[in-house]
């Protein structure tokens, strides 16, 4: 049996007046804002009256003069009745019922015309007639009326139970329609909430055990649970019709529906404090149910979204709105929601099982997403910046890279917004970042000296000494902004600089090689090759040096200028032909020129590595000294300095004397004692790094 689910204002008039009789307005009288206080006395009377269903009985069998059947269900109709008449015949004890109230002689009403108050939401008189016949049909059944026609006691329960449920499925309808009506009608919720509690007491002493043929005959129909029930369904549907566009319509569709939800069900909210609330009595605790039935359709939402392919954006989405926006001042919060809207007592919007798998999900897919960020990063810098050659920024005399700024910037946005979420879900977004960030670097490292490898571009150093210093501003700057463990970040850093300097030091090489084997040439003898050049082509490749952040700069101009002497003194003790006496002098003099120029061009730049100096003017000075005396004092002086000088470069040097066989072994062992004598010398090691030419290493 279907119902037509439109609303009135009040009921018209029942079947059942007598003719004269002023028109029923129960609803209307009940949607009065103080109904709950005035007419107590009303719904106190009315439940008795409901009460008093056995007493009535009995006093109709000792009358014996009515149909035991119709007695409570008449006494319902007058209780309406008289209240619409403001004449109350119910007394206020169930005692004196029977003594005051006189039954009332009542036409019953057919289905249809049952069927048709409920049709037009006129539930009260409904409800009192359909009381009436279900009185009537177990008063017939227990005189054993229907003994011979059992069928008919089927046909009339069943009557019964679907003028019932037509009733419960207007309570439904009623309630939503509360939210789905822009004007809210509350004489139709006060008739609903008027009804509820006379069935309750009307069914209150009913035996709930069925009788065969009788189905649910004369059992409490719960409609109390039906409302509760109904006001979860109609927030269910209410979050399902919240308008969500596709991914392929919006990419932030999420958002944007998210939003929708949150204005929608506010708004809803709003409305249940200001309207609906007043209509209830304060025992259906009206704001704390609904609270409850939209929390749970929104979660039963939330957990079928959280199951369906979500992108990085959209998890981040989802999480942010469960564990910030739905609790706060733009939903559930809202100033205009307290202090009704109470979120205290609420379960979990989502369960600890679906909330982990949301965070792992999203930390799977920010693994990707931090992955895809370094590699713009690396993709800038090739594109943006080796390509086109820019010219680096300088701040505080030092070469600057925006790499160390991009990559903290990355990894704050993340772990910021990951933190908003939750402590946990921050620890993890860190350690996930600083794991990318240890794949990155070695990553951005052969990218560079693959770069740097296939061409020779003059931008080449500047980049290289930039990265070098923002590679270590990362490193303080992680430790400062995040407090992180940097070890393992230092060890590849460490390796990166030390790889970085070789490939300097390689493309060194490639440019001064050529320049080192003309030393000692006729060309470079007869000094048709400028004295400078050398010094000019070191220089100009280390000048950048200088823009580096200290210690890793002056270190690595230490290694240039150790480079530069260390190859200049290996040419130099390379076996020879045999010199005169003033090609010896001509030679010693060029050695010494280029000696200081090259000394003085790297210490211009800052070099600091004086102890570097001496050797080649020693060498010099052995080279052009005619007394062969002096020459075992100037070997000392070089042994002193340079304390791992070998005894194979001593006699390389005296070869290049042009000492005999004799000689150098006699020079030799005064050396060799001298040298075990001796505290060391003034800076490092630098003849240990030079190889000694196989013609002279045998003594």
């Amino acid at each position: 049996m279907e119902l037509d689910t439109r609303s009135v204002a009040s009921e018209p008039a029942s079947p059942l007046k007598r003719p004269g009789e002023e028109k029923m307005e129960v609803s209307s009288e009940l949607s009065s804002s103080d109904w709950q206080s005035r007419d107590s006395g009303f719904f106190e009377r009315g439940i008795k009256t409901m009460l008093s269903i056995r007493k009535s009985k009995r006093i109709k069998k000792e009358r014996g003069k009515e149909d035991t059947g119709t007695w409570n269900a008449k006494r319902l109709l007058q209780t309406f009745r008289s209240y619409e008449e403001n004449k109350p015949t119910i007394c206020n004890s169930m005692e004196k019922v029977g003594e005051i109230c006189e039954p009332i002689e009542a036409k019953p009403l057919s289905v249809m015309e049952i069927n048709e108050l409920i049709q037009k939401r006129q539930l009260l008189e409904a409800f009192a007639s359909i009381k009436l016949m279900e009185d009537e049909t177990i008063s017939e059944r227990d005189s054993e009326k229907y003994t011979d026609n059992p069928q008919e006691l089927v046909r009339k329960s069943r009557d019964v139970d679907l003028l019932y449920n037509s009733i419960t499925n207007a309570i439904k309808s009623i309630v939503e329609e509360t939210l789905e009506d822009p004007t809210l009608q509350h004489s139709m919720l006060t008739s609903m909430v008027t009804l509820i509690p006379l069935e309750e007491a009307a069914h209150s002493s009913t035996d709930n055990a069925a009788r065969p043929g009788s189905d649910l005959l004369g059992r409490p129909r719960k409609w109390r649970e039906q409302w509760r029930e109904a006001v979860n369904e109609s927030a269910r549907k209410r979050v399902l019709k919240v308008p969500m566009a596709s991914r392929e319509e919006e990419t932030s569709w999420l958002d944007l529906h998210l939003h929708f939800l949150q204005e929608h069900l506010k708004e809803d909210l709003l409305k249940i404090k200001s309207s609906v609330k007043k209509c209830y009595p304060e025992e259906y605790q009206v704001c704390d149910t609904y609270v409850e039935a939209f929390h749970n359709a929104i979660a039963s939402h939330l957990q079928e979204l959280s199951q369906g392919p979500l992108d990085f954006h959209e998890l981040y989405t989802l999480l942010n709105w469960v564990a910030n926006t739905y609790h706060s001042e733009f939903f559930l919060g809202h100033p205009e929601l307290k202090p009704e809207v109470k979120t205290e007592n609420l379960s979990l919007l989502l369960t600890p099982a679906d909330w982990d798998k949301l965070k792992n999900d999203y930390i799977a897919s920010a693994k990707e997403k931090i992955k895809s960020c370094f590699g713009n990063i690396l993709r800038l810098e090739v594109t943006e910046k080796w390509e086109k050659e820019v010219h680096l920024e300088e701040k505080e005399n030092l070469y600057h890279a925006s790499v160390s700024f991009d990559i903290q910037t990355i990894i704050g946005e993340h772990v910021k917004s990951s933190g908003a979420i939750s402590g946990g879900l921050e620890t993890k977004m860190l350690e996930l970042c600083m794991a990318e960030l240890l794949e990155f670097i070695p990553r951005f490292e052969q990218e560079f000296m693959a770069w740097s490898t296939a061409q020779d571009s003059p931008s080449f150093v500047p980049h290289l000494v930039a990265y070098i210093n923002s590679f270590h501003d990362l490193v303080s700057g992680l430790e400062t902004a995040f407090k992180v463990d940097t070890e393992e970040l230092q060890k590849i850093l460490a390796a990166l600089t030390r790889n970085f300097t070789n490939i300097f030091l390689t493309k060194l090489r490639t440019k001064t090689q050529p320049l080192l084997k003309k030393i000692l040439t006729k060309n470079w003898i007869l000094a048709t090759e400028r004295p400078d050049s050398l010094a000019l082509a070191v220089s100009q490749f280390s000048e950048h040096l200088q823009h580096m952040r200290d210690p890793l700069g002056q270190d690595l101009l230490h290694e240039v200028h150790k480079y530069v002497v260390k190859e200049y003194v290996t040419q130099i003790i390379k076996p020879r032909w045999k010199m005169n006496t003033d090609t010896r002098q001509q030679v010693s003099r060029k050695m010494s020129q280029e000696a200081a120029i090259i000394h003085n061009a790297l210490i211009d730049q800052g070099s600091k590595a004086d102890w570097l100096l001496p050797v080649i003017y020693h060498i010099a000075s052995i080279t052009g000294e005619k007394k062969k005396d002096k020459i075992k004092a100037y070997v000392k002086e070089l042994c002193q300095d340079y304390p791992d000088i070998r005894k194979e470069h001593i006699l390389a040097i005296l070869a290049l004397r042009g000492l005999g066989r004799t000689r150098k072994a006699a020079i030799l062992r005064q050396v060799c004692q001298a040298q075990e004598s001796s505290d060391g010398g003034k800076g490092g090691t630098l003849f240990a790094e030079i190889d000694v030419p196989v013609i002279c290493s045998c003594f």
